[in-house]
């Protein structure tokens, strides 16, 4: 059982990238990024600055009485508000239709996009909010790291996107091994059962509500624990490069058919899935572990060499303009 939890996580790991991959160009068509000069070294600042502060923010509310159940509130609507226009940019591309609806002199017009964007939206909060089962924490998570991964992807060149692994792998590094914060967080997370954290667990019928806090299951041996948890910034983080790569490096040449860029944006990839099998080595051991250093390490590396081969340059894409 204990592989098919990582098997499972590995899973949402894979696919959440390749969604992201998918609606990288949609969303770049729909003018969702999060920085107005995808080129510039500085534009990841914004990103960085909110990951290392947030994380106390919540700490320090989670002391606080009724803090934690404010924060889910905030949290929540904030997953929600983000999901629904996420949902709807992607459902315009593939539903771009409106309607007049009779009497037709009113002008009233729908657009499905919309309608079915907020419909899935309210739902998913309503779920989150009265039954936050394991399966929804993970669907809600995944629909979450596709989106982030394609907007993080088109908003960052090659160069800013190097800049935001290196500097998150070290931030995480120092989190998770020096000063610990990461895990106070993620027990603080669990106990919200917030799609912060992606779960799998032994068996269909693990009911995540009553579960065990983080912190006893980490006190038993790998294979009695009840779940594994991995960090919804895990997956996005390193996925930001694999999109980067397909968006904003020259298609050619072509090799069997597929451009260059997805050649290199899969190399992150695969590079970054050697970190996730690193990674999982040593979760199975027991003990917290910073996935940032393996995961995005593996995808500098894959990138790096998956270009050298296609392009034969050492510029590796840094210099690059589009």
């Amino acid at each position: 059982m204990r592989s098919l939890r990582w098997a499972g996580l590995l899973a949402l790991y894979i696919g959440a990238q390749s969604v992201g991959l998918v609606l990288a160009d949609p969303f770049r068509a729909a003018g969702l990024t999060s920085s107005s000069n995808p080129q510039s070294p500085t534009s990841p600042i914004f990103i960085i600055a909110i990951i290392v502060i947030a994380p106390i923010f919540i700490l320090l509310l989670a002391r606080q009485r009724g803090g934690l159940a404010a924060l889910r509130q905030v949290i929540l609507l904030a997953i929600s508000g983000a999901l629904f226009i996420t949902l709807t940019a992607t459902l315009g591309v593939a539903w771009p239709a409106t309607y007049l609806l009779p009497p037709y002199a009113a002008e009233i017009v729908v657009v499905p996009a919309i309608i079915v964007g907020a419909t899935v939206s309210a739902v998913l909060y309503l779920t989150l909010l009265m039954e936050p089962q394991w399966y929804i924490v993970d669907l809600v998570g995944f629909l979450a790291a596709g989106a982030l991964v394609a907007i993080l992807g088109i908003s960052f060149a090659i160069l800013p996107a190097f800049i935001l692994l290196i500097a998150l792998m070290v931030y995480d590094a120092i989190a998770v091994y020096r000063t610990k914060h990461m895990v106070s967080l993620a027990d603080v997370v669990t106990e919200m059962k917030l799609p912060i954290l992606m779960v799998m667990p032994d068996a269909p019928g693990f009911d995540y509500p009553v579960a065990a806090p983080l912190r006893e299951q980490r006190a038993r041996p790998v294979e009695e624990r009840s779940a594994l948890f991995m960090g919804l910034g895990d997956i996005v983080i390193p996925g930001t490069l694999v999109v980067s790569a397909f968006v904003w490096l020259p298609d050619h040449p072509v090799w069997l058919g597929l451009g260059a860029s997805l050649w290199v944006a899969l190399g992150a990839m695969l590079g970054s899935l050697f970190g996730y099998a690193a990674l999982m080595r040593l979760v199975a051991r027991g003990n917290p572990q910073a996935g940032l250093p393996f995961l995005n390490g593996g995808a500098i590396a894959g990138y790096i060499l998956v270009y050298l081969v296609a392009f034969h340059s050492a510029t590796l894409g840094l210099t690059a303009a589009i």
